[in-house]
């Protein structure tokens, strides 16, 4: 088995996010520290979006991107040491975020991307579900719709504002990390 051609995610990376989030004073109202929790969660699809990239550009197999994503996951989804409860909160947001960037990714590695439908629909189909307490459902279907997002379709955000805010919004905001992720691989350094 050969090796992956770079890291693409390591604790250590994450734990310097947490830090950082850690030391500084969060006002989740104030712009830079909103900027900050987005460049933690962008970092993350970054991460995610590389992985499915060389996957895509043959550079990793399946295997190996399967793990690499699952790798990812372990560490971003781990439980984190914060003692400040309301950073804690605002870091938990963000993974929960995360939590549908996953499954879109092992779900497009593993069977490509969703054949009916587009994302909006999937979208729909994810918030109704949430509507009917069907949460696993509604994970399955926000995550074709991220299928569909690496797969290059735009996910339409007015959409998103319209739905109540729950799990699937939160998911929703994650796919669109990984939607700028995508398009553009290279945007967040953790110095800024």
């Amino acid at each position: 088995m050969s090796n992956p051609p770079t890291e693409f995610y390591s604790a250590e990376r994450w734990q310097n996010w947490i830090g950082r989030i850690q030391d500084e004073d969060i006002d989740p109202e104030d712009e830079s520290s909103a900027r900050l929790l987005l460049n933690l969660q962008d970092d993350t699809a970054i991460a995610i979006a590389k992985i499915v990239s060389a996957y895509d550009d043959g550079e990793i197999d399946q295997e190996t991107a399967l793990e690499e994503i699952q790798d990812v996951r372990e560490i971003v989804l781990s439980e984190v040491d914060i003692d400040d409860e309301e950073k804690l909160i605002l870091v938990d947001g963000v993974q929960t975020s995360l939590v549908c960037v996953f499954f879109a990714a092992e779900e497009y590695v593993a069977d490509g991307p969703a054949e009916d439908g587009n994302v909006n629909d999937y979208v729909g189909a994810a918030a109704d579900a949430e509507a009917e307490e069907d949460l696993d459902a509604a994970l399955g279907y926000a995550a074709q719709a991220g299928t569909l997002i690496i797969d290059g379709e735009e996910l339409d955000m007015t959409m998103a504002e319209e739905l109540e805010y729950g799990l699937v919004t939160e998911w929703i905001n994650g796919l669109d990390s990984l939607q700028s992720a995508m398009s553009d691989p290279e945007v967040v350094e953790e110095d800024e």
